[in-house]
């Protein structure tokens, strides 16, 4: 598959999720190039602004098998692996994959579960499989795990661990929908006798597969690379950053980088691809000085001054 029809098919995998889903397509953007780069994806909203039904959608519109796992504060890490199941006919013990067994798997609520079930997650999206009982068991690919929790000041929840934040490639949020979207929500909840939208298969198994190649073939020049280092390093001695974007997280940022590329139909990064993406790519991976949370210091904002700071490096037209 080229960049360009890469390109065409992302586009209309946005296009079809957004004739059901109120939100802004930048957002969806980010989701798709986190696909894309085979990374997991993580939302963050108040209650009721879509986050579920994103998830589920973007499943139907990839043409993927979908699993939903709700997480509650009594659910186990056996409930989202699987775990072995004795049989009396045969006298053996038999495998019973759990939910997580799934190409795009909707994480609902994840920050309601304590963090021993959360991390049950980890092996699963850093090596795409799952032990159970010392037996190693491959997961589906692709495989996707689409995250969503509300924000950790609201009851009864626990914040991910830095660890499991790492390992989300990106993390976003819905927002608040805008005045047509707040009328669009109206309308809908006004004609309960009209068919909700719903969302039609635009790709396949075998096009994701096709498409998370794409990026591969995205050249990044060296200026483009020094930058994306450069970045990664300046949130490392920022005053208000107790622990800095990881080395995982520079090689998130590149490669969501060559997504965010291909997203554009072009099979070159340039400094604004990692500037559109950093925030989203780096932002949940930094841990904060307690002093400069007190004071009201956030993620965001230290991504932010950090592409402030750092100059961005002059493109010439990149090598054949």
């Amino acid at each position: 598959m080229s960049v360009a029809d890469a390109a065409t098919t992302a586009d209309a995998v946005v296009d079809e999720i957004l004739s059901a889903v109120v939100a802004d397509r930048t957002v969806l953007e980010d989701v798709t190039a986190g696909v894309l780069a085979r990374g997991h994806v993580l939302l963050e909203d108040v209650p009721g602004t879509g986050k579920t039904l994103t998830a589920r959608s973007f499943a139907t519109a990839l043409g993927l098998e979908f699993s939903r796992i709700q997480f509650t504060p009594d659910l186990m890490p056996a409930d989202v692996t699987g775990s072995y199941v004795f049989e009396e006919e045969t006298g053996e013990f038999r495998f019973t994959p759990g939910p997580v067994f799934a190409n795009i798997v909707l994480a609902d609520e994840i920050n309601r579960a304590p963090p021993k079930t959360q991390s049950a997650l980890l092996e699963a999206m850093g090596e795409g499989q799952v032990t159970v009982d010392g037996e190693t068991h491959e997961l589906p690919d692709p495989f996707v795990v689409i995250a969503t929790q509300n924000p950790v000041e609201q009851e009864g929840t626990f914040e991910l661990p830095e660890a499991q934040r790492d390992r989300f490639m990106v993390k976003t949020s819905l927002g608040y929908p805008d005045a047509d979207g707040t009328r669009e929500l109206l309308d809908r909840r006004a004609d309960r006798d009209r068919p909700e939208p719903t969302v039609e298969p635009v790709a396949d198994r075998e096009t994701v597969l096709e498409l998370q190649r794409v990026p591969e073939s995205v050249v990044v020049e060296g200026p483009v690379r020094d930058y994306i280092g450069e970045i990664c390093r300046r949130t490392r001695t920022d005053g208000r950053v107790d622990v800095g974007v990881s080395p995982r997280g520079v090689q998130r940022l590149f490669e969501v980088g060559r997504a965010r590329a291909v997203l554009d139909g072009r099979d070159y990064v340039v400094p604004d691809d990692v500037k559109r993406i950093a925030g989203p790519a780096l932002a949940h991976r930094l841990v904060l000085d307690p002093e400069a949370s007190i004071q009201g210091a956030t993620r965001r904002a230290v991504v932010d001054s950090v592409l402030d700071a750092v100059d961005v490096p002059a493109m010439d037209s990149p090598s054949p």
